[in-house]
Parts: structure tokens; sequence; C-alpha cells
């Protein structure tokens, strides 16, 4: 594991092809900022990478942010960590924002239950790197305990 700090966010090599994203706290994300943040995924990880992303803290994006994060053709999957109903929904929010690239993402109440989910779907991918088979439709689901 490698630590990696930016300005505005902590990013953890957890393998070659998968990081853990933390914004830090009261950040408002730019357009410049999420240039950057692509800037250091395609640098440091291995395609198609996957995201666990940690929202332990409070941030916000501008509009223009919001159309451009995430839109990186080499990203596999995100599982994102909501640790509250209000960040739970906040994320669905912003993943049903229109964008030129879908995200495949699923929402989870706990960091153990969304690195599970996305060991699982990046070794799925990793397994076809190479064959000509179709990915699955992008899905924003929501993961609830009952």
């Amino acid at each position: 594991m490698e630590l990696h700090e930016l300005p505005f966010a902590k990013i953890i090599i957890l393998r070659d092809d998968i990081a853990e994203v933390t914004i830090n706290d009261g950040v408002q994300m730019d357009v410049e900022m999420v240039d950057q943040y692509h800037d250091f995924l395609l640098s440091h990880l291995r395609a198609p990478f996957s995201l666990l992303v940690n929202k332990i803290n409070s941030y916000t994006y501008d509009f223009h942010a919001q159309e451009k994060l995430a839109t990186l053709k080499e990203i596999n999957v995100m599982a994102v960590v909501a640790y509250n109903r209000v960040t739970k929904i906040t994320t669905e929010t912003l993943a049903s924002f229109p964008r030129d690239v879908k995200w495949n993402l699923k929402i989870f109440p706990n960091r153990d239950e969304a690195l599970a989910w996305l060991l699982s779907q990046q070794d799925q991918a990793d397994s076809h790197v190479g064959q000509d088979v179709a990915k699955p439709a992008p899905v924003c689901t929501s993961h609830d305990t009952v």
C-alpha cells in the first residue's frame, strides 16, 4: 500500500489496479482538481482500474466538476462507502447526473463490504482483459442492510 497526498485528497494504492480515495473535509472540488485527480489515477494505476471512494468527510463539487468527475474510460467500477443516509442520497444524486461516461457504481454502508465487492468486480475484469467480452451495462445501486 502506498499513500499519496494531493492538495485536496488522500489516495491509497491498494493494488496496481485499485485505489482508495478520500477527499479532504471541507473541500469544494473544481474542474482543475478533477483533472489533477484523473491525471494521478492514469499515471499510478493499471487500466482497467477500480476505485474505493471513502466518503468519511464532507465536501462538495462545483457544477463543472460534477460533469467531469470519474469520466475516465479506464475506470472499471466504483464502490462508495456512505456512512449515513445523507451521503448515500447525495451520492445517488451525483451518480444520476448526465455525463459522457456512465458510472458503474455501488454504494455500501461500510468499507469492508465495499472492498470485498470491489475486489470481486476487479478480479472479474482482470480475467476478461484481452478477451472480446462485452462489459455489463453501467449500474448505480445501493446496498442497504435491513
